[in-house]
């Protein structure tokens, strides 16, 4: 019995699909959800679609660092932080950028 579940999870494993994703290296990071996007280039956040929304920004433990109401259609912040790893969260987007 063990042998049969052992060479049915194998083939499982084996037909189950896999996506396996790449995105290409750029110095600009672009996403685009519901209307609303964001693009982070040169330690400068540009958001568009985004009126009346709220930028939030947390360190990789789970800090909030930033927030910030964005009260226009289309506007640019200059990203303020520390080298390290964070979190921006833009309505529905959530992007991890790395400041060097």
């Amino acid at each position: 019995m063990k042998k049969f579940y052992i060479i049915t999870l194998t083939l499982a494993m084996a037909f189950a699909p896999l996506t396996i994703m790449a995105e290409p290296a750029s110095d600009g990071i672009e996403m685009s959800v519901s209307g609303i996007s964001l693009s982070i280039k040169d330690g400068n956040v540009h958001i568009v679609g985004a009126n009346g929304e709220v930028m939030e920004i947390f360190n990789l433990t789970g800090a909030k660092v930033a927030t910030v109401r964005i009260d226009s259609n289309d506007k640019t912040f200059a990203l303020n932080l520390q080298k390290g790893c964070y979190l921006i969260k833009v309505g529905k987007i959530v992007r991890k950028i790395s400041i060097q």
